[in-house]
């Protein structure tokens, strides 16, 4: 009895703390690409939204399509929590992934198309892209990060998630959670 008496107070202070905010890791900068619909896809349509983004390949006999199934296991995670968070996937392999075929990529994993996009372009813009999230250049030999990127409504990076780890998805929603509290 004395035992709960005295962690009942604490478990109460425990609640009250605020969390410490996640680090701003760098800024991604403006971007025009084209989705996998074929239409034009400009970052301004990602201001005041929380977004997750990766680099992927379609081809990829490796990582990719883990990657791309736990991007699907967040659009579906954060569909039922927090409806408004976007995914982005960036092609590493802008020659091959073309629109169609981004978009039968996307359809095999049966995306949002309103929540995510898969994108392409010109193999520099998508360089300059990769390096500014700090994972990978976009030189044609499709190496790349299997890192996921949370990003704020402010287009500021605030965590990177290695999709190798088994803890990282829950760690992601949290972060994502705590966010989305941050109206700011």
């Amino acid at each position: 009895m004395k035992q709960t008496a005295f962690l009942l107070p604490l478990l109460l202070l425990a609640s009250c703390v605020k969390p410490k905010p996640l680090p701003v890791m760098g800024t991604v900068p403006p971007f025009q690409l084209t989705a996998q619909s074929g239409e034009d896809f400009d970052s301004k349509s990602l201001n005041g939204q929380i977004w997750i983004a990766d680099f992927i390949y379609t081809t990829c006999p490796g990582p990719c399509p883990l990657m791309t199934r736990q991007m699907r296991q967040l659009q579906d995670n954060t569909a039922r929590e927090m409806g408004d968070v976007k995914l982005v996937s960036f092609t590493v392999d802008p020659v091959h992934d073309t629109p169609p075929v981004l978009a039968a990529y996307a359809k095999h994993f049966r995306m949002d198309p309103a929540r995510w996009w898969f994108l392409t372009g010109g193999q520099s813009r998508l360089n300059d892209l990769g390096l500014s999230f700090k994972l990978n250049t976009v030189d044609g030999s499709l190496s790349h990060s299997t890192r996921l990127v949370l990003v704020d409504r402010h287009m500021r990076i605030r965590g990177y998630y290695l999709s190798e780890e088994d803890a990282f998805l829950p760690q992601l929603m949290h972060d994502i959670r705590q966010l989305e509290q941050d109206k700011s």
